[in-house]
C-alpha cells in the first residue's frame, strides 16, 4: 500500500470528529483497487463491516459482488467505500452532521482514486454525494455528468434483498456503468452475454 494511502487509512482509523467513533470496532475505509476507474459508494458500514473493517462484506455486499461478477467486474476493477467510515448505531441512516464531517475523507479518497465512473448505491449516497434531495426511484439509472465524471445513482443492495423484483434495475444499472467504462476505453468490451444472477451470493 503506497504511503499516502497508509496515512489516509490511519487518519480514518484515528478520527474522533463525530460521535460515531465511540461505538465503532473498526473504521471501514475501502475494498478493491486503489486506482480503479469505477468507484462504488454506499451509505455506511453495517455490523459485519464494522467487525471486519471492510465495506460491503455482509449480505448486501455478497449480492453486490454477485451482480458485479456477472459483468466480469472483480475487485481489481472497482473501489468500494461509504459516505461515512464508522457504523451508525443500529444501522440507522447517518445524520447530516455525520455525513458532513466524514465528507472530507470521501473527498480525499475520491481525489486519490481518480475514478471516471461512480455508482451511488441508495438515497443516502445520492443525497450526500450530489447535494440533492430527489428520491432514488426518480433518478436511478440516469447519468449525471459533471467535470468529466459519470455518476450513476441506483438502488442499494439492501433494498433489493427486501424487494427482489427490483433486482433487475440494479443489475441493469451496473451493466450501463460497465458499458460506460468500455466507451471510455477503460475496460475491455464484453466477451460474453451476461445473465442476471438469481441467488444472493
Amino acid at each position: 500500500m503506497p504511503k499516502p494511502w497508509q496515512q489516509f487509512i490511519t487518519a480514518c482509523e484515528s478520527c474522533k470528529q463525530c460521535e460515531l467513533h465511540r461505538s465503532r470496532k473498526n473504521a471501514v475505509v475501502l475494498r478493491g483497487a486503489i486506482d480503479a476507474q469505477l468507484m462504488i459508494i454506499g451509505e455506511g458500514p453495517g455490523a459485519e463491516e464494522d467487525e471486519q473493517g471492510l465495506p460491503f462484506v455482509g449480505a448486501s455486499g455478497k449480492l453486490l459482488d454477485l451482480l458485479l461478477q456477472s459483468y466480469g467486474l472483480g475487485p481489481d476493477t472497482f473501489h468500494i467505500c461509504n459516505i461515512v467510515k464508522c457504523r451508525p448505531p443500529e444501522n440507522r441512516v447517518p445524520s447530516p452532521e455525520e455525513a458532513k464531517t466524514c465528507k472530507k475523507f470521501l473527498a480525499s479518497q475520491f481525489t486519490m482514486v481518480k475514478p471516471r465512473v461512480i455508482i451511488l448505491l441508495g438515497s443516502t449516497a445520492y443525497k450526500y454525494f450530489t447535494n440533492s434531495n430527489e428520491g432514488i426511484t426518480k433518478v436511478r439509472g440516469q447519468w449525471i455528468e459533471k467535470n468529466g465524471y459519470f455518476i450513476m445513482p441506483t438502488f442499494h443492495p439492501a433494498y433489493i434483498l427486501r424487494n427482489n423484483t427490483q433486482r433487475i434495475h440494479l443489475w441493469h444499472d451496473i451493466g450501463v456503468a460497465r458499458k460506460k467504462l468500455e466507451e471510455l476505453d477503460l475496460i475491455s468490451p464484453f466477451s460474453f452475454q451476461p445473465e442476471m444472477p438469481t441467488g444472493r451470493r
